[in-house]
């Protein structure tokens, strides 16, 4: 083995406004297995956590909630450990931003970039809400968006064009939280300098301390110009005040990073040591934050120019993955697929969570997929058909025979095969290859299985003067399945206690694999349950629960939509259209181009009823249309409107028409 080495670990920090989701746990449970390799491979390695808990979100919600920040804070923080425990994700210390070491250590970072010039201080004219009597963030702004006049958009950018702006640039802005129109207002701010790291950041992006794909994201950042940081947020704003500056605060993100080091420090405090050991610019600690993709600018940009502005060491390694999709599509409270991890809790043992994403996961950026049907075949075939039968198949033989091991390796080829693949599986998991090594171990149960199989201990057993034989396969077994247990330890941490409990040892991957021989076991026992379809339904169905009422009716499946105001209606031109003509479109599944008559007037539309219609059925028919819809183009062609129709889908789709003599062109009241 090589010389232990000293590690730090973090995972990305869950908002102290909302329960942990699959998201979420997929991050915790990524990083769990990391560290617990490590650990299980004799390193020294630590795994710090801790809730974001600073924000206007934050003081938002206690008012909601009718209780003080600090009281909302600790009720998120308990919930989000229990949840973290129930998946088996074993943090060292899970801490809080709100405390007094992340005061200290965002004190002392901030006193060191000022000091080093590296703070800026200027006046910027920002929306303020004279109801609240606070600054408005931009998503707390809303109105009609300045180019394409869409209205209900937020302060920063469109969702039907994709413009950016500045929130004052709206049309008929107003206030999220009052309604009030907001007022432009003047205040100092605090930045940080961040253009002046530009070429420091341009060497640690590329020196291995990225994804590949990771750094190429951040390079095209880079080469734009880089602009100061906001790094302050005016009163009222629930977090630490800024040394010497009465009413400005840290924005949260400023000091939600730093937490890291103070929930460190939290742990090495008592036990009297310093967490400058990890910190420090020559620390010969290794650092690695494992995050998501969505927050990869301030993990690779401003963390690390403040880390070097500070004089403090910068991570070894930031470790990011995707997002978690279930059934192939973003996670959707309507299908019950935006699932807590309490609920999941609730119904489904988090191994069988643990393991699948372990057999999904790479080192790469890409997206996991949460495939429920393929949850339950893999799980209930992988762990409980290969690794679990093992021990089931041979260690009953072993029981009757006094519990007593063989001596020797009765097929030492294929035990080698176990030894020679011990060091490539440790490597895919150092990777975070965990899904290379999910599918090496599986190949290993595999030969395992088909070993026993052929020898056939239970036809064996019947034969008179078989026993040491039959002792010498299922020892082989057992042996089979102690390294296979040893390698999904990271994994499985239950399942591996309780192997160790009948197996009557703790596996230990520190030292080169070995073959337990003339040793004794004690009684085997059931080791996991297979998977059952209703409970993976039942979660689902309590997913959508969460998300409201349970609807019943023709509303069950697609509940109504939020609430538009009359003007958003009134905006909506509806025009009787005569199909002067439909015709299929070369290359589409479900589309028929229609040529739309509104009274001499003609539309090509492009309209998802192929599945329902004949083109030549259609023609000659009245149908309605929305005239005004903004003209989009599709990879057919420009459709310029829309006709309406209702139905399930399939073939039951129906076009609506208009009352008997209408004419084209005519509006629809």
């Amino acid at each position: 083995m090589n010389t232990p080495r000293k590690i730090l670990v973090t995972s990305a920090l869950p908002y102290a406004n909302g329960d942990l989701h699959l998201g979420h746990i997929m991050e915790q449970i990524q990083t769990d297995i990391w560290v617990r390799f490590q650990k299980l491979r004799g390193h020294d390695c630590l795994y710090v956590c801790a809730d974001d808990a600073h924000g206007t979100a934050i003081t938002l919600k206690a008012e909601e909630l009718g209780i003080t920040p600090e009281a909302h804070i600790e009720q998120m923080k308990a919930a989000h450990q229990a949840v973290s425990k129930g998946f088996l994700v074993a943090h060292d210390n899970y801490h809080t931003t709100h405390s007094s070491e992340n005061r200290e250590l965002a004190e002392m970072i901030y006193n060191r970039l000022d000091a080093n010039g590296h703070i800026a201080r200027r006046s910027i004219t920002q929306a303020f809400d004279p109801e609240k009597n606070l600054f408005l963030a931009d998503r707390y702004i809303k109105g009609t968006c300045p180019k394409c006049k869409t209205p209900d958009q937020y302060g920063d950018n469109c969702e039907a064009c994709g413009a950016t702006y500045s929130p004052m640039e709206l049309i008929d802005p107003v206030s999220a939280l009052s309604g009030a129109i907001p007022v432009p207002k003047e205040s100092e701010h605090f930045f940080f300098k961040l253009p002046e790291f530009s070429d420091f950041l341009k060497q640690w992006t590329r020196a291995g301390h990225l994804q590949d794909e990771v750094a190429n994201k951040v390079a095209e950042w880079l080469e734009s110009d880089l602009q100061e940081w906001d790094i302050s947020r005016d009163a009222p704003y629930f977090g630490f005040e800024i040394p010497g500056q009465p009413g400005k605060y840290f924005y949260v993100w400023l000091d939600a990073p730093i937490g890291y080091i103070a929930s460190l420090k939290n742990l090495l405090d008592p036990k009297g040591e310093d967490w400058l050991d990890y910190w420090k610019p020559d620390s010969d600690a290794e650092v690695y934050h494992f995050i998501g993709k969505d927050i990869v600018n301030f993990h690779a940009l401003f963390w690390p120019a403040m880390l070097h502005s500070a004089e403090l060491r910068t991570p070894t390694k930031v470790c990011v993955h995707g997002f978690v999709t279930v059934n192939g599509k973003k996670m959707s409270k309507s299908r019950g697929t935006f699932i807590n991890g309490k609920t999941y809790l609730e119904h489904l043992d988090p191994e069988y969570l643990r393991y699948y994403f372990a057999a999904k996961l790479t080192s790469a950026v890409d997206d996991l997929d949460l495939n429920l049907d393929d949850f339950i075949q893999r799980v209930n075939s992988d762990l409980v058909g290969k690794v679990v039968n093992i021990a089931s198949r041979t260690a009953k033989f072993i029981n009757k025979a006094g519990g007593t091991l063989a001596a020797e390796v009765a097929e030492p080829a294929l035990w080698q095969q176990f030894v020679d693949a011990s060091e490539r599986i440790a490597e895919h998991y150092e990777q975070r290859e965990f899904s290379k090594a999910m599918r090496e171990i599986m190949a290993l149960a595999d030969a395992a299985n088909e070993y026993i199989a052929a020898q056939a201990p239970w036809k064996l057993a019947k034969q008179e003067g078989s026993e040491a034989e039959v002792q010498a396969i299922c020892t082989q077994g057992l042996n089979m399945f102690r390294a296979l247990i040893t390698w999904l330890k990271p994994v499985l941490p239950h399942l591996a206690e309780k192997a160790e409990a009948f197996l009557g040892e703790s596996l230990n991957w520190a030292e080169p694999l070995r073959f337990r021989a003339s040793d004794t076991i004690n009684e085997f026992k059931p080791l996991m349950v297979r998977v059952e379809k209703d409970k993976v339904d039942a979660m689902i169905d309590a997913s959508k629960e969460d998300a409201a009422p349970k609807a019943t009716g023709p509303l069950a499946d697609e509940p109504i939509a939020e609430e538009i105001e009359f003007g958003d209606f009134a905006k909506v031109d509806l025009r009787v259209a005569l199909i002067a003509k439909a015709e299929h479109v070369e290359g589409a599944d479900k589309l028929l181009r229609l040529t739309l008559d509104l009274g001499g007037e003609t539309r090509n539309v492009f309209a998802g009823i192929k599945s329902a219609y004949n083109p030549e059925d259609l023609e000659g028919k009245l149908t309605i249309m929305v005239a005004n819809l903004k003209p989009r183009k599709m990879k057919f062609g420009m459709s310029e409107g829309m006709v309406l129709a209702a139905g399930p889908g399939g073939k039951d789709i129906h076009i609506l028409e208009p009352h008997e003599g209408a004419k084209a062109g005519q509006r629809v009241m």
